[in-house]
């Protein structure tokens, strides 16, 4: 009964030291010149994620917080919540544990997020300052009920000026066809 008391004891600090290293870059799956990389909280933008993948051949890539949000963390009635203090300031940036190592041998990174307040999610940011994709080819694609994809794109125009922004698309219904045609025209 000791050795396991001991055993277990060396398990669990072994699993809390390997659970405060920080995120070591890893590649992207290799095979495609172009990535779609995405953050989704509700499963909707990495429901067209994965068709606009699937669709133009891309690999696939999550962005993903450190800290998943919950349900509280989204109600952006509450001006207490996660999410509207992310948004309150411009400065934010929500730890991701996304790193790609690799992402300078794609020609096409598109883009895929949520519209909060009108923009793109803080975390977005998080990933854009960690990946240098100046002179890269990125097209955004954006879920949302009710709003726009141009203040979106014009804002993340504005913050990373030395990337090849493509025309942005609202992705929330657009049919395979719709995705496929935005796909090939944002390489051109």
């Amino acid at each position: 009964m000791k050795r396991l008391a001991i055993v277990l004891g060396i398990l669990i600090m072994g699993w809390a030291a390997c659970a405060k290293e920080a995120p070591k870059p890893q590649p992207a799956p290799a095979g495609s010149k172009a990535l779609v990389v995405y953050f989704s909280c509700t499963g909707t933008t990495k429901a067209v994620a994965e068709r606009l993948a699937k669709l133009v051949g891309a690999d696939l890539v999550e962005i993903t917080p450190e800290k998943a949000y919950t349900t509280e963390d989204l109600d952006w009635h509450n001006k207490q919540s996660r999410s509207s203090l992310e948004m309150n300031d411009p400065k934010a940036r929500p730890a991701c544990t996304t790193r790609i190592a690799n992402i300078g041998e794609y020609s096409i990174v598109y883009l895929g997020t949520p519209i909060w307040w009108g923009v793109a999610p803080r975390i977005i940011n998080t990933f854009l300052d960690a990946h240098d994709l100046s002179g890269k080819a990125v097209a955004p694609f954006a879920t949302s009920g009710s709003s726009s994809v141009n203040k979106l794109a014009s804002e993340l125009k504005k913050s990373y000026p030395k990337v090849e922004w493509k025309a942005g698309l609202l992705a929330t219904a657009s049919t395979d066809a719709e995705l496929k045609a935005w796909a090939e025209k944002a390489t051109k």
